[in-house]
């Protein structure tokens, strides 16, 4: 893939579980902070699945819409837009009331020094959303954040392990699902909670970021050594099927890929397809943040696209100039500032 128009036709390929979901699926679908790197595509990939389905459904986006032609594309997709601040309950409160709630606000990057918004954002916006859409099902989007560092041999953290986050950031997320699941198992609702590591654009993620360190002759930090990763479009799937299974109290579901990937693997395939050898500092920790998503593998089956299809793609793009988004991961964070 080179071009944008690809890459959102690729995004946006519903698969057959999907359509038949939407066939079953009562009710219209809201995304609640449609406007961050995800929604788009999601919204795209809903619409191709409800039109696929042959049934009627209203799909409707809710951000800031503060600058740029997002909310005009999105219109243009046949998305509902609404332009508000989910932080003035005045405005949340007029939301339509709607059966299917994606929930994809939040607030990682600028934590450090406003962490007092990262809070309010994370932990008490999701309490006035429940409370608002407490007879809806509700998919609420976290993070691998939210696991403690394991071992690079242990497979990663599955659903058993116990959250202990590094940093206000995870710590927020963290308090972001238990809002969730203390209004879950007060008002009755069907509630799954996405913890997901890390989706991969041809426009942003962790290969792009390895790709264009290798293009540029930037030496590769090794320190957080190894990673997981999903292709967005699969994520975005795996999101929205998750309205079929959410449960009282949360069904928790890692989303990334089958794999623990080796940054100097990693970074080597890369570097073999773009003609550059990658230069790496440092040496590999013994502990990562990693995730375990075996069991949403269970449920939904593994992603489409696989890995090295992704760094095939993401060595097409880099190599096209093809357009990037300044959307950076810091997927090698340790600290937990982000």
């Amino acid at each position: 893939m080179k071009t944008l128009q690809e890459l959102e036709s690729k995004l946006a390929e519903p698969s057959e579980a999907l359509v038949s979901m939407m066939k079953e699926l009562d009710g219209d679908l809201l995304l609640l902070g449609i406007g961050g790197k995800m929604g788009p595509s999601m919204a795209n990939l809903a619409i191709n699945a409800i039109k696929q389905a042959g049934v009627s459904k209203r799909v409707i986006g809710a951000s800031r819409f503060s600058s740029g032609t997002l909310r005009e594309e999105l219109e243009a997709l046949g998305v509902e837009t609404i332009a508000i601040d989910l932080l003035n309950d005045e405005e949340l409160q007029k939301l339509p009331d709607v059966k299917n709630v994606i929930y994809m606000a939040g607030n990682k990057f600028g934590t450090t020094g406003k962490e007092h918004f990262t809070w309010a954002m994370n932990s008490y916006l999701p309490g006035r959303v429940a409370e608002k859409y407490r007879e809806s099902r509700i998919v609420a989007f976290s993070t691998g954040n939210i696991y403690p560092f394991v071992p690079v041999l242990s497979g990663g953290a599955d659903e058993s392990v116990s959250p202990d986050p590094i940093g206000e950031y995870g710590q927020s997320s963290l308090g972001r699902e238990r809002v969730f699941q203390h209004f879950s198992h007060l008002h009755q609702f069907p509630l799954s909670v996405i913890r997901l590591n890390y989706a991969i654009d041809l426009r942003y993620g962790v290969l792009l970021e390895l790709a264009k360190s290798i293009q540029a002759g930037k030496p590769i930090p090794l320190a957080m050594g190894h990673f997981n990763c999903i292709w967005q479009g699969d994520a975005n799937e795996m999101a929205l099927r998750s309205l079929q299974i959410g449960k009282v109290g949360g069904e928790l579901l890692n989303v990334t890929g089958p794999e623990t990937v080796s940054v100097r693997w990693a970074a080597s395939l890369l570097g073999d397809r773009l003609g550059i050898k990658p230069v790496f500092e440092g040496e590999e920790s013994s502990n990562a943040l990693l995730n375990n998503a075996s069991y949403s593998h269970q449920i939904f089956g593994y992603p489409r696209v696989s890995l090295r299809q992704m760094i095939d793609w993401i060595a097409e793009w880099v190599t096209a100039d093809a357009p990037t988004w300044n959307k950076e991961t810091h997927f090698q964070e340790r600290g937990g500032k982000f």
